[in-house]
């Protein structure tokens, strides 16, 4: 599928998707009360292989996604429900009911899941191909799991004139934005914790109207909770359990207080957590940013991450947006940096340093901090 801009589409289609996604609420989406969400990769993979101690997992009807078609939460609940039970419990992934967990923390979401890190990795896998996404990139070291971009497809107002020309319509509508989801998986004494985060792009007009460019959006994090919350139907949870975990992780709320403190020499940020919140805090932002992670060390409070630097302090992963979309090269080398975290007292301190542990006060140090600092106040 080209990524080609669209003037037509994106007058009829972009204010509306605005709307919908900046008013995204993780408990109605869930309970089917707002938006649907059909994804459709906007690059062409070959079907993920399936290890051979898996093959019974992809028999299981709870594994199957629907056929085809957009569909709000509440239907895709409703075609889970109507399966039929599996003939082996032991098969499943999960038992139903019990093993999953809904966490939250501000507006921080994740999963705790009573298994090991191992049993889950494979079926993350699954998952996102079952929800229309390709896999662009993964690290099983790392516990990392990139997904290419994707168009919500249901993002695309229904009319008489699309039901008519159906397939043919499909083409030449576009809803004028992607996204991508990153899904990373921690251990926490001996369970699994699960993230999941996406960046956001939409098409806009040039400014003197001649063209179109596509530009970095807001991350939702109702849209996270929409995929965590399918995550856990996919992983066993039943339906009416997942709708009543969300609710109550909904119920919590909070959020901490993130300060840039500048000292003569360097910049650091300041959160008025401790290490375990704040260590979390920091991770999720890391994935937001869309940070390269190739390890991280809690013991040490250090993700292990590779930056390349631009003015803005937003990272450049490749030469432009289209390129991005179609895997092109930069031929620019990333450099390597770890994030510390440091509890100190009730708040915790957060550090840029090099591989020697020397704090850095470069101002590619400082931008860095800027970027988490944005990810997590926004």
């Amino acid at each position: 599928m080209k990524l080609i801009p669209k003037s037509t589409a994106w007058l009829v289609t972009t204010g509306l998707s605005l709307t919908l996604l900046g008013g995204c609420s993780a408990l109605n989406q869930i309970t089917g009360k707002e938006e649907s969400v059909d994804y459709k990769s906007t690059v062409t993979g070959d079907p993920l292989s399936i290890p051979p101690d898996l093959t019974q997992a992809n028999q299981n009807a709870r594994f199957q996604a629907p056929d085809a078609g957009a569909l709000s939460y509440s239907q895709y609940a409703q075609a889970q429900a109507d399966q039929p039970a599996a003939a082996q419990p032991g098969n499943r992934i999960l038992p139903e009911q019990e093993g999953i967990q809904v966490m939250r923390d501000g507006d921080l979401r994740w999963l705790v899941v009573d298994k090991p890190a191992e049993q889950i990795y494979p079926h993350i896998l699954e998952f996102w191909n079952n929800q229309g996404f390709t896999i662009h990139s993964e690290d099983p070291k790392a516990g990392m799991v990139l997904t290419d971009w994707a168009e919500n497809r249901a993002k695309i107002p229904d009319s008489w004139i699309r039901s008519l020309l159906s397939s043919v319509v499909d083409q030449v509508f576009d809803s004028g934005e992607r996204e991508r989801f990153r899904t990373r998986l921690e251990r926490v004494n001996g369970k699994t914790e699960i993230y999941i985060s996406h960046q956001h792009m939409y098409e806009t007009p040039t400014t003197d109207g001649a063209a179109f460019k596509w530009v970095h959006g807001k991350e939702d994090p109702g849209l996270n909770a929409v995929m965590l919350a399918r995550l856990m139907v996919f992983l066993g949870t039943d339906i009416e359990q997942a709708q009543a975990r969300v609710a109550q992780a909904e119920a919590a709320d909070g959020a901490p207080v993130v300060q840039v403190q500048d000292t003569s020499d360097q910049r650091q940020l300041v959160i008025n957590e401790g290490f375990d919140r704040a260590w979390r805090r920091v991770g999720v932002a890391i994935d937001s940013a869309g940070f390269s992670v190739e390890d991280r060390d809690r013991s040490a409070g250090e993700y292990y991450i590779r930056y390349l630097d631009a003015d803005s302090g937003e990272k450049i992963e490749q030469p432009n947006i289209i390129g991005r979309i179609f895997r092109a090269r930069n031929t620019a080398e990333a450099q390597r940096f770890r994030i510390r975290v440091t509890a100190q007292g009730n708040s915790s301190l957060v550090q840029v340093v090099d591989d020697a542990g020397q704090v850095q006060t470069t101002p590619t140090a400082g931008r860095i901090i800027n970027v988490l600092s944005n990810h997590m106040t926004r």
